[in-house]
């Protein structure tokens, strides 16, 4: 694939709303307030930092040529965000790249004021970019609910990527992995962090759980094809990635701040080289668990 250069859960969506006393974009849900609790930044790796709030994933990958940014959480997460990237000394004009997990409003809520404050370039795969121009997700989605429909601020400028592809700012290099499944454009991130002259290879997570509206199935349904077998292969694929760190999109799949506090000069409990392997294989578990359940529900349903 072709190098492009830069210089530059369904019970929460059922809630989500609009509401003003956060401010004028800002989203309340049944986790809202819990997931955008304030957390101290800390270094992962190397040149990465975690930088999101206490239930919503943020990374950032420092470089001499500009930072990239995993991740922007809800709409009234980016102040957060933002001051944990420069309570770390780093400053937001120097993001250049800011990556998107999937099109929630709880990962992708604030990267429009991120955008605006850093004037970064923002990029997913070209599902997930629509999404991110629409500022809503559309009927494929597996949470979408025409009575409980929500809005993220639209992104203007997205940089649609090709699965395989590599994204460059500097000497920065993030790999594109499309990962369908939780969503339609879902989208896992992996690139390299060294740290006295050691390089490991860095996967951030998309989220691999089957959370969807009620009478969303996955085994197919009225209108819609069987997407079993498509999320299976999203969970090998994550399996199968390199991987020294991961970073799931919601820091608790990943033990995130567990390991954090943990973590000494000495030891560094990230590093796992099969942390991929279990979060993927925990997700399959829980998805081989929810067709189960989808396949007992249809048979009642046939009188069966």
């Amino acid at each position: 694939m072709p190098n492009t250069i830069f210089t530059t859960l369904g019970a929460a969506l059922a809630l989500a709303i609009a509401q003003p006393a956060f401010s004028q974009d800002a989203i309340q849900c049944s986790f809202c307030d819990e997931w955008n609790q304030p957390a101290k930044p800390f270094n992962i790796y190397g040149n990465a930092y975690y930088v999101g709030t206490a239930g919503l994933s943020a990374v950032l990958v420092t470089g001499p040529q500009g930072h990239v940014l995993l991740d922007g959480a809800l709409p009234q997460s980016a102040p957060l965000i933002r001051k944990n990237i420069e309570s770390l000394g780093f400053k937001m004009k120097d993001v250049k790249l800011i990556l998107n997990s999937h099109a929630h409003f709880d990962h992708a809520g604030g990267i429009a004021a991120l955008q605006k404050a850093s004037g970064a370039t923002v990029a997913h795969s070209p599902h997930g970019a629509q999404v991110l121009r629409d500022g809503t997700p559309g009927t494929d989605d597996p949470q979408y609910d025409p009575k409980e429909s929500f809005h993220i601020p639209k992104v203007a400028r997205v940089k649609e990527v090709a699965d395989g592809e590599t994204l460059l700012v500097g000497p920065l290099r993030f790999t594109v992995h499309h990962t369908p499944g939780h969503t339609p454009g879902g989208t896992t991130w992996s690139w390299q962090s060294c740290e006295g002259g050691k390089c490991l290879d860095m996967v951030y997570a998309d989220s691999l759980t089957a959370v969807s509206t009620d009478g969303f199935y996955y085994t197919g349904g009225p209108g819609y094809a069987d997407r079993s077998e498509s999320f299976r292969k999203t969970i090998a694929k994550v399996a199968n990635l390199k991987c020294d760190i991961v970073i799931a999109a919601h820091p608790s799949f990943s033990d995130t701040f567990d390991k954090a506090a943990r973590k000494t000069a000495q030891v560094n409990p990230f590093i796992d080289p099969e942390g991929c392997s279990k979060l993927a294989a925990n997700a399959g578990r829980n998805f081989e668990a929810r067709l189960q359940r989808e396949r007992l529900e249809k048979a009642k349903a046939a009188g069966g």
